[in-house]
C-alpha cells in the first residue's frame, strides 16, 4: 500500500529569546541539586570569554528580589519561557506605534 500522509503541522514561528522575557532557569549547583532562578531576561554576558545569562530575579525568594543572577551557559540545565517579550524589531515595526511623523 502506496500513500503520502500529511501529518497536518502548522508552520512555528522561530524562538527566540528576547530581553525583557518571563523565564524560569534550572542550573547546575552541587552534585545532588539544580538551582532554580525565576525572573526576567537581561541578555547575554562575557566574562572571560565565558558567556553567562543575566536574570533579574522576581523576588520568588523575597531576599534575592531585583538582584541579578549570572549564569554560566555551560551550566544551563533548562530554561522555561513563561512570558516573551516581543523583539525590539517587532516593536519598531508595529504599525499600531506612532511612527516618526505619528
Amino acid at each position: 500500500m502506496s500513500g503520502t500522509t500529511s501529518t497536518g503541522t502548522a508552520k512555528k514561528g522561530t524562538i527566540a529569546l528576547t530581553v525583557g522575557s518571563k523565564v524560569r532557569v534550572r542550573s547546575a549547583s552541587s552534585e545532588n541539586e539544580s538551582l532554580v532562578s525565576n525572573g526576567t531576561f537581561r541578555g547575554l554576558v562575557s566574562i572571560g570569554g565565558d558567556s553567562s545569562l543575566a536574570i533579574e530575579l522576581d523576588g520568588t525568594v523575597a531576599e534575592e528580589k531585583g538582584r541579578t543572577r549570572l549564569i554560566p551557559l555551560n551550566a544551563l540545565l533548562a530554561l522555561d519561557v513563561l512570558e516573551a517579550a516581543k523583539a525590539e524589531e517587532e516593536k519598531r515595526a508595529d504599525p499600531t506605534s506612532p511612527g516618526y511623523f505619528g
